[in-house]
């Protein structure tokens, strides 16, 4: 009777799963196109904000393009060397993605420089068609992705990368609508240096991400004290403690911990209990996996984090 839900579900995941895969690709297309005309356009017009913004587009291309490589890897079932799958490799796209980022800041911002030590007229015609076609273009990608990017780290990022590109787009706009004035050179190293600023925010927010959920950090809307409290508070007398929580990659919490039952109960009723526990865990901080152990007596460990036993005992 369960089983006709349950492939539903499964065919809305896969279809929704499939609508995402064709629109980063025609991300990953509109934007490589995007890069090609801001080069020629840039080289053309002596524009370096239509360079920098192609280095930028350029980025977002390698990034959609290792978002739809990891997808695919974070696919694959587990395997009994891999017993999680490798869901984590998504994140070490996010990673790769930050890195390169910040590569790109650092060149698109030495050039910037150079140019408002030594400013040069550019082009303005050429550079207000280029600019112009990447604006829509951009926000043709913001619009393809806006419904997909919660929930998903690589995601997101590809949005924020779009939506970021969009703004950038319009200030190079606005430096062609400049150019042709005393002060053109120097707004279009300015737009230039703008989209570095933007670019070099993108890297630093994604790059914290990636590397707190790398390091096994709790997910940053999640409170441990919060979920030992509120456990408490729905099932008294139980209550959690030795608690941890991470993310394996993007839509996949874990938590383990010990309950404390705070009465002695069958073990039909601690089934019972444990299934309406999970069930709040997922409910409330999209916790999917929670491996529980029930306890009569508090064991040694009753602190709310647990820690490693022996030489570095310390540790959570």
């Amino acid at each position: 009777m369960t089983r006709e839900p349950m492939n539903g579900h499964h065919a809305d995941h896969s279809d929704h799963r499939t609508r995402l895969d064709k629109r980063l690709w025609a991300s990953a297309i509109l934007n490589a196109t995007i890069t090609l005309a801001e080069l020629v356009g840039g080289l053309l017009s002596g524009s370096l904000a239509l360079l920098s913004d192609a280095a930028h587009n350029l980025s977002d291309v390698v990034a959609v393009v290792l978002v739809l490589w990891s997808r695919r890897m974070g696919r694959r079932p587990p395997t009994l060397r891999h017993t999680y799958g490798l869901k984590r490799v998504e994140v070490l796209a996010a990673l790769i993605n930050a890195a390169t980022l910040v590569a790109v800041t650092v060149l698109i911002a030495r050039e910037a420089i150079l140019h408002l030590l030594h400013p040069a007229p550019v082009a303005r015609g050429i550079m207000l068609v280029v600019a112009s076609v990447a604006f829509l273009a951009n926000v043709g990608s913001v619009l393809l992705l806006h419904d997909h990017e919660h929930g998903d780290v690589n995601v997101r990022a590809a949005f924020l990368h779009m939506l970021q590109d969009s703004i950038a787009s319009l200030a190079v706009v606005l430096a062609a609508l400049l150019a042709a004035t005393a002060v053109g050179p120097y707004v279009d190293a300015v737009a230039a240096l703008l989209v570095a600023l933007l670019v070099l925010r993108s890297a630093l927010s994604l790059g914290w991400q990636t590397l707190s959920t790398i390091l096994e950090g709790a997910p940053a809307d999640v409170n441990i004290m919060e979920i030992a409290e509120r456990v408490g508070e729905r099932f008294a007398p139980a209550k959690l403690h030795h608690i941890h929580v991470w993310e394996i990659g993007p839509r996949q919490r874990l938590l383990t911990a010990h309950l404390l039952l705070g009465a002695e109960i069958g073990g039909c009723e601690i089934e019972a209990l444990l299934v309406r526990l999970k069930a709040f865990l997922t409910e409330q901080w999209a916790i999917d996996h929670a491996t529980i152990e029930p306890e009569i007596t508090c064991c040694s460990d009753s602190g709310l984090l647990g820690q490693w036993p022996g030489p570095g005992g310390t540790q959570p």
